[in-house]
């Protein structure tokens, strides 16, 4: 018996050493497709839990990790365009300077790193600034996240507190977007949403305008809905062809009143209301 006591009394610093317990700032992840890149931040969510944060918890003018525990990770699987400067695709560390009036965004090389422990400027690849926003709403976790997502664009925001400040990051996807277009309009068999879905690319870039009417018609024609028939009008009316881009539009908009779409309904009213004029 007093063996097996031993042996049980040996065995518990193990026990416990594996134990997992919730963590105080646990890990998180955001992800988020802008135009064809993938952009994925790795980073640690502390709580202000009562406590004074930004000019307290987190000093002004001094660099942080924004988060916890280890450094904030983003990873871009292209080049991406960071706040009106140009990234490498890669992996980087996220570093912040909050201040009062300003920030400064830091990606940094250097993915190695414990929080700020180590940082040298040396490794920087950006630096950038941005306005901080006070808001009502306080939020209790520290939240990375993705606002404003359209197109080729997004804006990373950090939210915590009663603090919201954000940079724009943009990836343009026009030249691998439009050789994707052209390597599907090569093969045979295609749908209706082929064709409307390429239209409306072009006809939302203003780029391939003449093929652009050709896919939409196509696509009308294959399968007339109200939403193929609202990307022709906009074909139409991208070449100058405004009075027929009016009756394809009324003609999409009392298909959308008879299916109960309200937004097609308006849509289409005020494209009717801005080509009529011309």
């Amino acid at each position: 018996m007093q063996r097996i006591l031993i042996l049980l009394a040996s065995a518990l610093p193990v026990a416990l050493s594996a134990q997992q317990l919730p963590q105080s700032s646990p890990p998180g992840e955001v992800e988020q497709v802008i135009g064809l890149t993938e952009v994925e931040i790795d980073y640690s969510r502390p709580s202000a839990r009562s406590r004074k944060v930004f000019g307290d918890l987190v000093p002004f003018g001094e660099i942080w990790r924004t988060g916890a525990n280890a450094c904030t990770r983003v990873e871009l699987d292209g080049p991406v365009n960071v706040g009106g400067k140009a990234v490498a695709k890669g992996t980087y560390c996220l570093f912040t300077i909050p201040g009062a009036n300003e920030w400064t965004f830091i990606l940094n090389t250097d993915t190695s790193l414990w929080g700020t422990d180590g940082y040298t400027a040396d490794k920087d690849v950006l630096r950038v600034s941005a306005k901080p926003v006070t808001t009502t709403d306080h939020v209790e976790t520290f939240t990375v996240g993705f606002d404003a997502v359209r197109d080729d664009k997004a804006m990373l925001e950090l939210r915590w507190e009663n603090t919201r400040v954000g940079i724009e990051l943009s990836a343009d996807a026009t030249e691998q977007a439009l050789a994707n277009i052209k390597a599907t309009m090569a093969k045979p068999d295609l749908k209706a949403g082929n064709y409307s879905r390429s239209a409306r690319y072009c006809v939302d870039k203003g780029v391939m305008l003449p093929e652009a009417l050709v896919w939409a018609e196509k696509a009308v024609s294959m399968d007339k809905k109200y939403w193929t028939l609202h990307t022709l009008a906009l074909c139409q009316a991208a070449n100058g062809k405004y009075k027929e881009a009016v009756t394809t539009a009324n003609e999409s908009m009392a298909m959308a009143q008879q299916e109960n779409d309200p937004g097609y309904v308006k849509m289409n009213k005020a494209r009717i209301e801005e080509w009529s004029k011309k």
